[in-house]
């Protein structure tokens, strides 16, 4: 089920409902999780098994290792038992293909391989399990905050319960942010219709919609050309602004799920992580990854980087570790080497800016030209490797770079004008995340970013004026929902269903 679809628009109002209609936790988490599994199963309900199967897996693996008899061999085994069904299930599912391809010569890759069904949302629900999984492992019987080890059958049911309902909760279940669980199931609780904080509702929802359905949805027909062999025959101005309108869709489509997916979770009493930070005004590549799908970057950190080593092994092995985060990283978003590479390419610039320092100083500590060459450089970094997401085949990437340099000048007027217009949010979003970064409001909030008061221009009066910057705020969001309603493009998927 889409979020941008009539039949969500009828799902959500009806759970919403049920969801309230009780006051007991019980209720309440019972509704969130069986409506979770019909919003998982809605269009593919063979899908539902495997879910059900990794959530019993991972549930009963949790109790067994909080429970206060086990013996350390014993424990062990089930934490190896736990990942190797995640992994596994992850493996098989998603780069079962791959690895048969391969590894083995074409005339002996069996015919199935390429049937393997790709399960919506697998890299998401089973990144989840692996913390779950391993956050049971480091508690132990003392347990964490919101789940401890049951000591008796109601407080069996009860442990499996929320432990579906971490899994399943239907918000985040598809395309993220992914949930650790350290900081879901402390929020688990009975939730009160007055509690709901319906402003963080709105504007999550309507910015979240608005960079979906009107920006996404129609940058997505104007960068239709940025496809084998279409590109070809372009000329190099616009295969250019192809490279731009492709950059600011896919972060208005991944953004605008993750502003979506947490709208609907304050509306049902949670708070997901927040997922990007104004990324596109990174200043490195170290920078970049401080703002991009924080909830990637922290699980990989947390449970990979560190478990590696981190840089806790001399610089040699940092790189290593970094090199090895960020291959793996390129992996989880496709069984395609094309991510792989991406993935490679920005484990070997987070090489490099450490080896040079680049990456080490806070960006507000750099002077302001090299904030701006670095902003630049980032960027077009940033936008090039994003070619290896919409071009699979590395050749046809290669064709593409040779066409930006070897292509005739000249520009076909139309698709810049519909870039143009539609990447224009995108600028301004980031425009207010530059400003939210350094102003303190006074009697409000700065959402997103380090934030300190400002001392001069616009700012300064921006900031002394909070009544003026919150009835503009009603307007712009006005203005985003109009054209939500008016001016939708083309409904499709979301771009990180396919990870």
């Amino acid at each position: 089920m889409l979020f941008n679809s009539w039949t969500f628009a009828v799902f959500l109002p009806v759970v919403f409902a049920l969801h309230y209609a009780g006051r007991r936790v019980g209720w309440q988490a019972g509704v969130l999780t069986l409506a979770s599994f019909v919003f998982y199963g809605w269009n593919a309900p063979w899908l539902v098994p495997l879910l059900v199967m990794s959530t019993a897996v991972n549930a009963s693996a949790a109790q067994m290792l909080m429970r206060s008899g086990a013996t350390g061999g014993r424990r062990r085994g089930v934490l190896i038992g736990a990942l190797g069904f995640n992994i596994g299930a992850l493996l098989f599912f998603k780069y079962g293909g791959l690895l048969l391809r391969t590894v083995l010569p074409a005339a002996w890759v069996p015919s199935w391989a390429g049937a393997i069904p790709l399960p919506i949302g697998i890299s998401f629900y089973t990144f989840q399990g692996v913390s779950l999984v391993m956050e049971s492992w480091q508690a132990g019987p003392s347990g964490f905050p919101g789940l401890t080890p049951p000591r008796g059958p109601r407080e069996a049911v009860w442990f499996h319960l929320r432990v579906w309902f971490f899994k399943a909760f239907f918000p985040q279940l598809i395309a993220g942010p992914i949930v650790k669980a350290a900081e879901f199931f402390h929020q688990i609780g009975p939730k009160r219709l007055g509690d709901i904080d319906w402003g963080a509702v709105v504007r999550r929802l309507t910015l979240g919609f608005f960079l979906k359905m009107v920006v996404a949805d129609n940058l997505k027909e104007a960068t239709g050309a940025l496809v084998y062999p279409q590109f070809l025959e372009l000329p190099r101005w616009n295969l250019w602004l192809l490279l731009y309108g492709y950059s600011l869709r896919i972060f208005a489509d991944f953004a605008g799920y993750s502003l979506i997916a947490q709208g609907l979770a304050t509306l049902f009493g949670y708070e997901l992580p927040v997922n990007f930070r104004h990324p596109y005004l990174a200043t490195s590549i170290t920078d970049f990854w401080r703002r991009w799908h924080l909830s990637l970057s922290g699980w990989l950190r947390e449970y990979l980087y560190i478990p590696l080593g981190g840089n806790r092994h001399g610089e040699v092995r940092t790189y290593v570790n970094l090199f090895l985060v960020m291959f793996l990283g390129g992996l989880w978003h496709g069984a395609s080497w094309s991510y792989a590479v991406w993935g490679t390419a920005h484990g070997v610039l987070l090489a490099v800016e450490r080896f040079t320092g680049v990456g080490r100083r806070a960006p507000e500590e750099l002077p302001g030209w090299r904030r701006v060459v670095g902003w630049v450089v980032t960027f077009h970094c940033v936008s090039l490797l994003w070619l290896l997401f919409q071009l699979s085949d590395l050749r046809e990437v290669g064709a593409y770079l040779r066409c930006l340099g070897t292509n005739p000048g000249g520009v076909l007027p139309q698709p810049l004008f519909v870039i143009a217009v539609f990447g224009v949010p995108v600028v301004l979003h980031h425009v207010w995340g530059w400003v939210s970064e350094r102003v303190t409001w006074k009697g409000g909030r700065s959402e997103g970013g380090r934030s300190a008061t400002a001392s001069w221009g616009v700012l300064e009066w921006l900031r002394m004026r909070p009544d003026w910057v919150a009835r503009g705020e009603v307007i712009v969001y006005g203005l985003m929902l109009f054209l939500v309603l008016t001016n939708a493009g083309t409904s499709g998927d979301f771009i990180y269903f396919q990870f």
